[in-house]
């Protein structure tokens, strides 16, 4: 690639930004609700951008937070402005190293229980910023999920009806909030990032994900590599 054939730092079009805040969110498999939620904008604001209308300064500092992006107002100064082959190469390296799952909906609590005992790792995190209440609400429960997971084998079959009562209740105090719960299950291979002899294993993996009630997504991408710390 020449040097007239990379691409040079400008400011950004309405059209090039309606690409570009485009490009991002399918990335990183979200609909537009889950952009509003996560930036904090309305629904019809992020229509506006990908549609090519005008946008504010603020409106782009929220969308540069969404996007974690180190500098958060990256999209109101002169922007290196890729080329459609650095956008395309940008969208292969990402599913290079990301993995789609489907997403599951999460109902029960007994759904939940048995979920943990099939599964000997979890990767639970909210899909957009909760307030202070669903984020304790689901913490008790992944909490609680967890502990159950790790001695599932010393309940009785009647005991496993009160952890089905309790998570249910969990998932109960979520809904209330407007949470919705989605899962997905992956099996991985691993190995122990600090011991570059070990042997890998195999292993499962539960994925636990937040989302607005309604707003529920069919799949979402997470990091195809996953290692482990000891």
């Amino acid at each position: 690639m020449t040097e007239d054939q990379k691409s040079q730092p400008r400011l950004l079009t309405p059209e090039e930004l309606a690409a570009l805040i485009k490009l991002y969110r399918e990335m990183r498999q979200w609909s537009q609700e889950q952009l509003a939620d996560i930036s904090g904008l309305n629904v019809r604001t992020i229509q506006r951008v990908e549609r090519g209308d005008g946008s504010g300064f603020d409106t782009r500092r929220a969308l540069a937070r969404a996007f974690e992006l180190e500098d958060i107002d990256a999209l109101n100064k002169p922007f290196l402005i890729p080329t459609v082959d650095e956008m395309k190469a940008q969208k292969e390296k990402f599913e290079r190293e990301h993995v789609t799952l489907k997403a599951l909906p999460l109902d029960t609590g007994r759904q939940l229980a048995r979920l943990a005992e099939s599964h000997s790792m979890d990767l639970c995190t909210p899909g957009f910023e909760m307030p202070r209440a669903a984020e304790e609400e689901f913490a008790a429960l992944v909490d609680y999920m967890r502990e159950y997971r790790d001695c599932n084998d010393l309940y009785s079959e009647t005991q496993k009806l009160d952890v089905y009562d309790d998570m249910q209740r969990h998932l109960d105090g979520l809904k209330e909030l407007d949470v919705s719960l989605r899962y997905a299950e992956r099996k991985v291979r691993l190995r122990f990032r600090s011991d570059a002899e070990a042997e890998p294993f195999d292993t499962s993996v539960l994925y636990l994900v937040t989302f607005p009630v309604g707003k529920e997504p069919d799949e979402f991408a997470t990091p195809r590599s996953i290692g482990l710390e000891h």
